[in-house]
């Protein structure tokens, strides 16, 4: 969506307060032995606390409130049984909508102990989603975003994941634009209009260039299999730069 008033900033801003605080919290309680399914339990018990609804429970029938994903799962993992061992790395991702408008985040977490080489790419999938972020304003090319991500990768030594791209959020959970890479995309000659609400979310990789389908509906795999992190904001591009919607508070 475009912002056109005030109204609908402030309750774009607020959901987005709803699922960064969600996330932090899902992301405080995460330790060895609980469930998948009992992390889950925290981020619905929060959302609805906000009068917020899951957005892919809401919009796409998904079996959760979060996705969780683990390890060699890298998105719209399914909240379930699996135990969270030592090691783990964990992907959360939180979206909901609240009076008509949607906000969406995610980050990955480690569960120690892990190795160094999985400190560093935490680290920089940080500084990978923020390179991204940096290039939004007003009237400047989209194309900017993914040519700034895949420069960074290319000189840290990583991989991006190709088919699991940024998104057009606000009325709804993925609008247009869609489709927006968050690597080096030739084709990309879209500019961001004064207003336009969307996600900056890249998938950086110690090998992995793409998402592959698994056995169930929803979960995807790195392929080939490596660590992979996700992290995401919801922007709006101004005049200024970039408005994050999705920090907590």
């Amino acid at each position: 969506m475009t912002v056109s008033n005030e109204d609908e900033l402030l309750k774009l801003k607020e959901v987005g307060r709803i699922v960064a605080n969600t996330l932090a919290a899902m992301g405080a309680a995460l330790e060895p032995g609980m469930t998948t399914a009992e992390l889950d339990a925290i981020g619905r018990r929060l959302l609805e606390q906000e009068g917020a609804r899951s957005a892919p429970e809401l919009c796409y029938g998904f079996p959760g409130a979060t996705c969780i994903s683990v390890n060699e799962e890298i998105a719209h993992g399914i909240p379930g049984q699996r135990r969270i061992e030592p090691g783990d790395l964990v992907n959360i991702d939180v979206s909901a909508e609240k009076d008509g408008f949607f906000g969406d985040t995610g980050a990955s977490f480690a569960v120690e102990p892990v190795s160094k080489a999985t400190q560093r790419l935490l680290r920089d999938g940080k500084r990978a989603m923020w390179t991204g972020i940096r290039q939004v304003g007003a009237g400047l090319p989209l194309a900017n975003i993914g040519n700034a991500i895949g420069e960074f990768a290319r000189k840290n030594r990583y991989t991006l994941v190709r088919n699991l791209a940024s998104h057009g959020v606000g009325r709804s959970l993925h609008e247009e634009p869609k489709e927006l890479a968050t690597w080096p995309d030739r084709s990309e000659r879209r500019k961001m209009k004064e207003g336009l609400v969307f996600t900056v979310e890249p998938f950086l990789s110690l090998g992995a260039e793409w998402a592959a389908d698994g056995e169930d509906p929803w979960t995807l795999f790195s392929e080939p299999r490596a660590p992979t992190v996700q992290y995401e904001h919801t922007v709006v591009a101004t005049r200024t730069g970039p408005l994050v919607l999705t920090l907590p508070a």
